[in-house]
This record gives structure tokens, C-alpha cells and sequence, in this order.
């Protein structure tokens, strides 16, 4: 289902059954969250300042610093599997001059628990330097919950979770409606 972000300023397909976080808590004014319903899965999407380092860098430089706020900072908590080029015809944001997927690994814990889950994590990262912007798109999967987590029992649910390819959806079709947002 097509869904207008940012105040109408950007558009993208998100699934059907997400859940608009702040409708039920405060989120900053650079992102849209999104959970879903049944499962402990979320998709952010943020619009940052352009890191200045080159593409691939920034990318590694945005997953380091959700590490690092995520208090998954150590190489034991958190890995980077693999990166990858998309290719820009098959995207809807024609104004980035390149995006990169990241595929990660990060052991949390979810309101200062001791007890941590593995998440699966992808990241896209959309460079808009014109705009001195990157507008990264992250998709939370948890893949192993711990049994002391508090997200343990959502995990129990029999539920359909969220997929990679309602997440390449999104951002397959991302784009910008109205470059006012960026002061433009």
C-alpha cells in the first residue's frame, strides 16, 4: 500500500499491516517508524545530513553509529555481512545519485535488558548530496529473541512477519514528491 511520508513530501510502498509508531509515541521529526503489529519487526525511515565520506563508507558510518546507540558497539554484537550497489534504474528516487544495502547483524536488548536478541538488519542508504541529505531506510528483523527478552512473547504469535521483498518494495519505490523538505 502506497503511503505518504513526511508530511506528503515522500511516497513509498510499505506493507499493508504496519503500524504508525507515533500514533503511539513520540518520534523525531527526520523519521517515520513503523512496527509491526504481531511481530517485533520495524521499518525506520530518516532523513540525515550527508555524511561526507565516500558512499560505502557513510553506509558502514550510519550502521556504526545505530551500534553504537544500540549498545552494540563490540565486534561480538555487531557485524556487517555484506554490501551491494543498487542499481538505480530499478529505483523510484531518481534524485539520489547512487543507493547501497547493507546486510547486518546486531545483538540488542530492548528497554536496557540484560537479555539480548539477534536482528537481522538491512540498511539503504539514498545519497542526496545536492540536498547535503542521505535518507537511509533500516528493516529490523529479529531472527533469535532471547527468553528473558520482553519481546519473547510476541515472537510466540503465530503471525505472517514482514519479508526482504516487502522491504525491497519499499524501497524500490521510495521517492521524493516535493524537494521542499529539504529546503529546496
Amino acid at each position: 500500500m502506497e503511503r505518504s511520508l513526511f508530511g506528503d513530501a515522500i511516497a513509498g510502498i510499505l506493507p499493508s499491516d504496519v503500524q504508525d509508531m507515533s500514533e503511539v509515541r513520540e518520534i523525531p521529526d527526520n523519521q517515520e517508524v513503523f512496527a509491526h503489529p504481531n511481530t517485533d519487526q520495524s521499518i525506520i525511515i530518516e532523513i540525515l545530513e550527508f555524511v561526507q565520506e565516500t558512499d560505502e563508507q557513510a553506509l558502514r558510518t550510519h550502521f556504526e553509529d545505530l551500534a553504537s546507540s544500540n549498545d552494540a558497539a563490540s565486534s561480538s554484537d555487531s557485524c556487517i555481512l555484506g554490501t551491494e550497489v543498487l542499481d538505480r534504474q530499478q529505483l523510484a528516487m531518481k534524485q539520489c545519485s547512487c543507493a547501497y544495502w547493507l546486510m547486518g547483524q546486531q545483538r540488542v536488548s530492548k528497554f536496557n535488558e540484560s537479555a539480548k536478541n539477534d536482528v537481522n538488519l538491512h540498511m539503504v542508504l539514498y545519497r542526496l548530496p545536492q540536498f547535503t541529505t542521505d535518507i537511509l531506510v533500516t528493516f529490523n528483523d529479529p531472527v533469535n529473541v532471547n527468553p528473558e527478552s520482553s519481546s519473547h512473547q510476541a515472537m510466540a504469535t503465530a503471525t505472517v512477519p514482514w519479508t526482504v521483498d516487502d522491504f525491497r518494495a519499499l524501497v524500490n519505490s521510495l521517492t521524493i514528491v516535493d524537494t521542499g523538505l529539504f529546503g529546496q
